[in-house]
């Protein structure tokens, strides 16, 4: 039986194309893949991302427990303000990519993507020697992203937070259209924008949606679906945890070391991911851009070299909506990691030439 967020019933009653996603009924698309994607680069997108995870770890061993499962330093963070990271399992192995959100001292929120939640609590938990306080509020918790050069303009006139005054991975807690939530300045899809956590045991969750479109009729915002979400964070070269980013992959190979911090101390995977660099990487996750504009990159595709030798995976490709080219992110011996080296992408029975480009792929 799969689950359902509070938007189902407007997801039907709009149109949303509704499809499997981490255990939930989402939203693929609305209006169409490019017309989501337009009005997020131009101006204004609402996703339902409800399936995505919240835990709540709190008291005198809150920042213990924080450190010990994610690689990136949390005792940097203050009140209102949240950091990228990921967890990694002893040899290195990525558990999840997640959002650490120091609510107020002793008191954190992590969130993690929906389809590993009951993965990533049971592991986190397993982790949990010294006793945090350790809750999954996930199914509490509705979230709506509202993404686009236009969303704090849409948004402003139902709050008296100043929207535009929130710094990127910053956030705060106030009233939103009357309703208590944290509001964060975060996204995956590159462009401003805003996350809307709030509980929905308290709020009526179809009253925020209703209350977010009628603020923005006039500033052009769409619904947008999982198609949408996909093709924004890949402009932006952002992963995806199950296709860039798995057990099977570190975050030093990943593009992930500039949020592993070997100088704060024991974390879990620490020992593995020192002797990775010790030694040396033996393969990198690349962006690449296709020159023939008619050729699709996809997951599991094989990456070649000049001479027909495959040298890597596709893990995630598409058709770029901005840039008119087919675009992907997969990983490739040392060698050819370099930005501006020619590889071949084997699109079925044919090769297509494409170039090494560090990500983001629009500026």
């Amino acid at each position: 039986m799969l689950k359902k967020t509070p938007f189902h019933a407007i997801h039907q009653r709009i149109g949303g194309k509704l499809v499997e996603f981490a255990g939930f009924e989402m939203p693929v698309q609305y209006k169409g893949i490019k017309t989501e994607h337009a009005a997020v680069r131009e101006a204004v997108g609402v996703f339902d991302v409800s399936h995505m995870g919240e835990f709540f770890v709190s008291g005198p061993y809150a920042l213990d427990l924080v450190q010990k499962v994610t690689v990136n330093d949390a005792s940097k963070l203050v009140p209102g303000k949240a950091q990228y990271s990921c967890m990694c399992y002893e040899d290195g192995g990525i558990v999840d990519d997640l959002i650490v959100y120091k609510l107020a001292d002793e008191h954190y929120m992590l969130v993690v993507n929906g389809a590993n939640v009951d993965k990533d609590f049971e592991w986190i938990s397993s982790q949990n020697s010294m006793n945090a306080e350790l809750v999954n509020r996930s199914d509490d918790y509705a979230l709506l992203a509202v993404q686009g050069p236009k969303s704090a303009n849409a948004l402003q006139k139902l709050t008296d937070v100043d929207l535009s005054g929130i710094p990127f991975y910053g956030f705060t807690t106030g009233t939103f259209a009357g309703a208590d939530m944290i509001i964060s300045a975060t996204g995956y899809t590159g462009e401003k924008g805003f996350e809307l956590y709030f509980d929905v045991n308290t709020t009526d969750a179809e009253a925020i949606w209703n209350a977010i479109f009628e603020a923005g009729d006039t500033f052009g915002m769409e619904p947008c679906g999982l198609g949408a979400r996909d093709t924004l964070r890949l402009e932006m070269g952002y992963a995806l945890y199950g296709n860039d980013i798995t057990a099977q992959t570190n975050p030093l190979e990943a593009r992930l070391g500039w949020i592993t911090k070997f100088d704060k101390g024991e974390f879990v995977g620490k020992n593995s991911l020192l002797k990775v660099k010790e030694e040396g990487k033996t393969r990198q996750m690349i962006g690449f851009i296709v020159e023939d504009q008619r050729s699709i990159p996809r997951n599991g595709y094989d990456i070649l070299n000049d001479n027909g030798d495959k040298i890597g995976v596709v893990t995630s490709g598409t058709m770029s909506i901005t840039l008119g080219k087919g675009i992907g992110m997969g990983y490739v011996e040392l060698p050819y990691a370099a930005d501006g080296t020619t590889i071949q992408i084997a699109i079925r029975k044919k090769t297509a030439a494409a170039t090494v480009t560090k990500p983001p792929f629009i500026k």
